[in-house]
């Protein structure tokens, strides 16, 4: 019986080619609409938990050597100052902890950078891949090097653009090179940084940087955290890391305390820290104050991250009901829309087709048989609006992604989802239509004209 209603549904929806094209493209405007919203509603949804994770500090360094004036006073563990003991190796370990979302080797250097007629004194960093990504820059020219790069220390460079204002003005630097150390660097990017002062930096690989300045380690690792309220405690993971990794753990020489070296971590008898790590917030905070108060904020940096970390949860989640109550608002607004057109085209149907469902009550149809028709009539509309909606939705996300910058995301529950929408509005609204042809009394049918 399901068989001969499609087959039936299918003869009945060809008669009428134009209003049933527009019963569609009704329901298909409908689903589009509700497939695109939720792809833009997710990928905003996303992007609003990524920046609120990632508002205020979320940024580490891990410096080379670990030198504390007045240390010793405060107890604060101090190391000997100045130290080459990072390596890039370091650097990969520390990426792997838990928490971490990038982790970049860098040295840094001051020098000029010249071109033909223009030369600059800045800061020449060299940096490896992550180290644009951890500070959230863009690149409105070019784009940063490659691996091929740094595993070749190939003499590329990426210039911010104050830089490029000073070497090159309103033309494109892209392509051209600049010098550093005498040496030719082929600028593969511009990049754009929130900071007015990085905006001045020079970018090169890091192993070209080791090459130049004849050195195999690094001066610092740059880690950038998923979430702020999480600095403290990776840096702690990281200190324990590079404690082990750099054998630290071991008694201390026996001249520790002709050397000052009071109050050492890791106990009674170890070596001192060869390294430094510092939270930008922690920076922040004990800029410009005395060691002892310096030392009393630092240890309350613990519960300063939890706070943190509660009230964005708690942002997160008001964001998340906002957005979910948005959704359900469009979305209810376009399938109705929509479910009303397919209304309106079955109950016309009906109407034009009385002498029909009377003839087939006469024949001996039943009630249930009817409203099977009209209900699969319905739902036939509703699948062919939805398929052809959910194709719309996809390339109007694309569109959206590509076209204005706008994060979409579209995933198999949400097609799944807008599928079943839209089966499940050719049964509601074609419920009302199909029962009223069910109610037909056959005689009163066959006498309709």
């Amino acid at each position: 019986m399901l068989t001969t209603s499609l087959r039936i549904a299918q003869k009945a929806l060809k008669r009428n080619k134009l209003r049933t094209g527009l019963a569609v493209l009704g329901m298909t405007i409908g689903v589009a609409a509700v497939l695109t919203m939720f792809a833009l509603g997710t990928g905003a949804q996303e992007s609003v938990s990524s920046d609120v994770k990632s508002a205020g500090t979320t940024l580490i360094s891990v410096r080379s050597g670990n030198f504390t004036k007045g240390g010793e006073e405060s107890k604060i563990p101090t190391g000997l100052g100045s130290s080459n003991s990072l390596v890039a190796a370091d650097a990969e370990a520390i990426a792997k902890i838990d928490g971490v979302k990038y982790a970049a080797a860098n040295l840094r250097e001051r020098t000029w950078v010249e071109t033909s007629n223009q030369r600059f004194y800045t800061q020449v960093i060299g940096a490896d891949l992550d180290y644009p990504k951890a500070f959230g820059w863009g690149f409105p020219k070019g784009k940063f090097f490659k691996a091929d790069d740094v595993a070749s220390a190939a003499q590329v460079a990426v210039i911010g653009t104050t830089l490029r204002d000073h070497l090159f003005g309103d033309e494109n630097p892209v392509g051209q090179n600049v010098m550093l150390h005498n040496q030719p660097y082929k600028v593969v990017g511009v990049f754009e940084a929130k900071d007015e002062d990085q905006g001045e930096f020079a970018i090169i690989p890091y192993t070209t940087s080791q090459k130049v300045l004849n050195t195999g380690s690094i001066q610092m690792v740059t880690v950038s955290a998923e979430q702020a309220g999480d600095t403290t405690r990776i840096s702690d993971d990281i200190k324990k890391l590079l404690r082990q990794r750099h054998s630290l753990d071991k008694k201390a020489p026996s001249n520790a305390s002709a050397l000052g070296l009071g109050g050492l971590q890791g106990g009674s008898g170890a070596s001192p820290d060869d390294f430094t790590v510092k939270t930008q917030a922690a920076e922040a905070l004990t800029k410009g104050l005395n060691t002892s108060v310096a030392a009393f904020i630092l240890a309350n940096m613990p519960q300063m991250d939890q706070t943190n970390s509660q009230e964005m949860a708690g942002t997160l989640s008001r964001a998340g009901s906002t957005m979910t109550a948005l959704l359900a608002a469009i979305a209810t607004i376009s399938l109705i829309v929509g479910g009303i057109g397919i209304m309106n085209i079955m109950l016309v149907s009906v109407t034009e087709r009385t002498r029909e469902i009377g003839i087939r009550r006469a024949i001996g149809a039943r009630q249930s048989d009817v409203l099977q028709q009209f209900l699969v009539e319905a739902v036939t509309l509703s699948v062919f609006g939805g398929v052809f909606g959910i194709v719309i939705g996809f390339i109007a996300s694309f569109v959206i992604t590509n076209v204005l910058k706008w994060p979409a995301t579209i995933s198999v529950t949400a097609v799944a989802l807008a599928f079943g929408i839209a089966a499940a509005t050719g049964v509601f609204f074609g419920f009302y239509p199909a029962r009223r042809a069910s109610k037909l009394s056959p005689i009163d049918a066959l006498r309709y004209e």
